[in-house]
């Protein structure tokens, strides 16, 4: 095992750093085993993304790290009762299921549910498929949805016998009544309950998008609830499977602690969603408030300051809260994740500071911040040494990006190139503040 997490640690590292890598196998390890993470496959992935998924779960599995594995087959069924000639009816977006419907789907859930299984041990990697005995249901409601569970327990010991014999569960969606009846479950509330039983260190729903998509098909790379979810849910663009996914994880998250959070991406990224700060998906958690100060009195300024060197490990000049030029503070409810803007050159906001406390990393914290940032400055412009490990998001997040020397600077919302030319020249000219830094 020391010899397998050191191979691991250096493939980690190409992902991100060897810092992060350490971090989370660390975290990681320290979870019960069994409460490691619940992840949900929908049936796209299994139709499309097989083997990526089976090689992320063997990945994991190796490192000593088991999760519940719960699968849909949404796409399987309705190609499959397609071929049989039954016509798929759905009802308030639940798959109506009378006798011929289940005759057809169970076969093919259990299908599935044997196909994941046979690729992770065609890797190594001991598999259990679990199709029965861990929802007990009632039925929701026989005249309107036929064989449809409404679950009412969640009995986790063959999931707890699974992991603790080393074997990584693979769970379908089926539940049976008090009399023995096989029930069909909705993939995205069996998922719900059982996180609510388990009460996972991670959550994460894959998908053939890796991510829940903005108006233009971008991944949008974090949600805050509390502070995007009304916005969101009254958006032209987030309706169908999008709209009833964001409810589903609200409702999900409203009953677990504040700092869970639902990760969604796809097979191919789950390594590096799990293992580097940046991630690659979705993150949706609950959130908390960013507050702006929009004159911070030097109270505010030195907590802040204080927050900034923490997060570099460095250390601001005592003159550094002084010399900032109409200073505008962001900062979130913890106090774990902040950005100062100052006025920059023509009155363009400069950002000046942009920190996420180590502590808080991979938490979603500086998306949330970078969009109420975005919210007030449609406008402005930054700078981040080559060597800062989140020039790489910044990447993304900007319009522009000059390098010069050891330097990188930064545009949003700046489309003219002379204006450009002179806020890159302003920012490689302008003092960092670091004790042991001239500029």
């Amino acid at each position: 095992m020391p010899e397998i997490r050191r191979i691991v640690l250096e493939l980690l590292a190409q992902l991100g750093s060897s810092r992060e890598a350490r971090q989370y196998l660390k975290e990681f390890s320290e979870v019960d085993e069994a409460r490691f993470a619940v992840v949900k496959v929908g049936g796209g992935i299994l139709e499309s993304q097989l083997e990526e998924l089976a090689s992320a779960l063997a990945f994991l599995h190796r490192l000593g790290l088991r999760p519940v594995v719960l699968h849909g087959a949404g796409p399987q069924v309705d190609r499959a009762l397609e071929e049989a000639g039954i016509e798929t009816h759905r009802v308030d977006g639940l798959r109506v299921t009378d006798e011929a419907v289940m005759e057809v789907a169970r076969p093919v859930i259990y299908r599935q549910n044997m196909r994941l299984v046979e690729a992770l041990e065609e890797r190594g990697i001991r598999a259990r498929g679990i199709q029965h005995g861990v929802f007990r249901c009632d039925f929701l409601d026989r005249e309107k949805f036929g064989l449809v569970g409404d679950i009412t327990s969640v009995d986790l010991s063959g999931l707890d016998s699974a992991v603790s014999s080393g074997a990584l569960p693979v769970v379908t969606c089926l539940g049976e009544s008090a009399s023995g009846q096989v029930l069909n479950i909705n993939a995205d509330i069996a998922a719900r309950e059982l996180v609510w039983a388990i009460q996972p260190h991670k959550i994460i729903f894959l998908t053939p998008t890796g991510g829940l998509l903005d108006r233009d098909g971008r991944v949008i790379s974090a949600i805050s609830l509390d502070n995007d979810y009304e916005a969101l849910m009254k958006e032209p663009w987030v309706h169908s499977g999008m709209r009833l996914k964001l409810q589903q994880i609200n409702e999900l998250l409203s009953k677990l602690d504040r700092s869970a959070s639902v990760s969604i991406t796809s097979a191919d990224q789950l390594t590096r969603e799990l293992f580097t700060y940046r991630g690659a998906g979705t993150l949706v958690r609950r959130g908390e408030e960013v507050r702006v100060f929009e004159a911070p009195d030097e109270e505010t300024l030195r907590q802040v300051a204080g927050r900034v060197e923490q997060s570099f490990g460095r250390t601001l000049r005592d003159d550094w809260v002084v010399t900032l030029n109409q200073p505008l503070v962001l900062l979130s409810e913890s106090m774990r994740a902040a950005a100062v803007v100052i006025t920059g050159a023509d009155g363009t906001p400069y950002l000046d500071k942009f920190i996420v406390t180590p502590d808080a990393q991979g938490e979603g914290l500086g998306a949330a911040l970078w969009q109420v940032l975005r919210a007030r400055f449609p406008r402005m412009y930054w700078r981040a040494r080559t060597s800062n490990p989140v020039a790489g998001w910044y990447f993304q997040q900007a319009g522009t990006a000059d390098r010069r020397g050891g330097w990188i600077v930064f545009t949003v919302g700046v489309d003219d190139p002379l204006e450009r030319a002179a806020l890159v020249e302003d920012a490689l000219s302008r003092d960092s503040g670091w004790e042991e830094e001239a500029v």
